[in-house]
């Protein structure tokens, strides 16, 4: 197989220049114009933050790759599917309103939000993955489904669990609905935190397997019932039904590449990877820690695998940040993103995806001015 091309720009400017103008370049280089976007929907896969959270992406970023999907025909849509935990972006009026905290609006990116999955995150399309190994039909956010077009854009950071936040995470993860995301998270299924439920039977009405019982003004569900397509995490009023959250990180990593897998099969998709802040922790969490290393620059390719591993080398390239969780790190016989957390495998994700036909680890390194 030969090297998949993976273009990159720096991020030095000078008078007249600027990081949008870069963006824009990169991207064009990179043969994003190649794609027919003629009247077509292009769901742009972005990370809008958790509330408290200072590292994602700034939507001027999002703006720029907007405006070329216009400038090409498109019709643009920033995306994101609600999350499993609880937090800023559960449902989908959350969401919304934390993507405006964050400053994504339609007046600062040139184009509308769409939370994939629908209001409590049950919106999804089950989605057949091809060589599948560990999920046979990815459950993916309808409005993600719906469109022509799937651009990745990336904020590339560390993450606890599966090693690093890439394009592969983006949308794997990011796609998946609520029961998507508890597929690849859980080994088990959800159960209920008694102390918090106060027995209105949401999850016992959503259930099309009467697997949720009330007894004594509290629910419970039957495990041997139940087929963990987490709808009751979604109805609970007190988020008291939970996801087991239980899955070994390197399975995880596998179910992310194929739920990657599930949402760029049988359409054109671009990927972007802005590896800037690269915090040691995902950009769900209600704070950012210290960036681990230095600033890099700004990534493209059409091989969402290949892009992955070229941000990995790119970032395993700069020194440690004195004063962060990685210059403060004893596993210095890892990689970065090991030595910050032991017990994941990033490329636990890279060798499934290639198995499976994703793309490819080899590249080749394309710089642009």
């Amino acid at each position: 197989m030969e090297p998949s091309k993976v273009y990159f720009t720096n991020l030095r400017v000078h008078n007249g220049d600027s990081l949008q103008k870069k963006l824009e370049r990169l991207i064009r280089r990179a043969g994003i114009e190649t794609i027919d976007f003629n009247g077509r929907y292009a769901a742009i896969k972005i990370h809008f933050g958790e509330p408290g959270n200072l590292a994602y992406l700034r939507p001027n970023y999002a703006k720029t790759v907007a405006d070329v999907v216009k400038s090409l025909g498109g019709k643009p849509f920033l995306t994101d599917c609600n999350t499993l935990y609880v937090g800023g972006r559960k449902n989908a009026l959350d969401h919304i309103e934390s993507a405006y905290l964050n400053g994504f609006s339609p007046f600062s990116t040139g184009c509308h939000i769409l939370i994939a999955d629908g209001l409590k995150g049950t919106d999804d399309v089950a989605v057949p993955v091809k060589g599948g190994e560990y999920v046979k039909e990815a459950k993916i956010g309808r409005a993600v489904m719906d469109a022509d077009i799937v651009i990745s854009l990336t904020h590339f950071k560390g993450h606890e669990m599966a090693g690093f936040g890439g394009a592969l995470k983006n949308l794997g993860m990011g796609c998946g609905s609520r029961a998507g995301k508890m597929e690849m998270h859980s080994a088990g299924k959800p159960y209920v935190k008694t102390e918090d439920c106060i027995g209105c039977g949401a999850c016992v009405r959503i259930c099309a397997h009467d697997a949720p019982h009330i007894t004594d003004h509290k629910a419970s569900i039957d495990q041997n019932k139940c087929v963990g397509c987490g709808r009751c995490i979604g109805v609970c009023p007190k988020d008291a039904v939970t996801p087991a959250q239980d899955e070994a990180c390197d399975i995880m990593n596998r179910k992310i590449a194929e739920y990657t897998k599930a949402v760029v099969d049988g359409r054109p998709s671009f990927h972007i990877s802005l590896v800037i802040d690269v915090s040691p922790f995902c950009d769900c969490h209600a704070e950012n820690d210290a960036a681990i290393v230095p600033d890099v620059g700004m990534f493209a390719s059409f091989d969402p695998v290949a892009l992955d591993v070229a941000c990995a080398d790119a970032v395993n390239r700069q020194p440690a940040i004195r004063n962060s969780i990685l210059g403060e790190s004893v596993h210095h016989d890892r990689d970065h993103f090991g030595a910050v957390s032991p017990d994941t495998d990033w490329k636990s994700a890279i060798e499934h995806a290639k198995k499976i036909g994703l793309g490819n680890d080899e590249y080749e390194l394309i710089e642009v001015k």
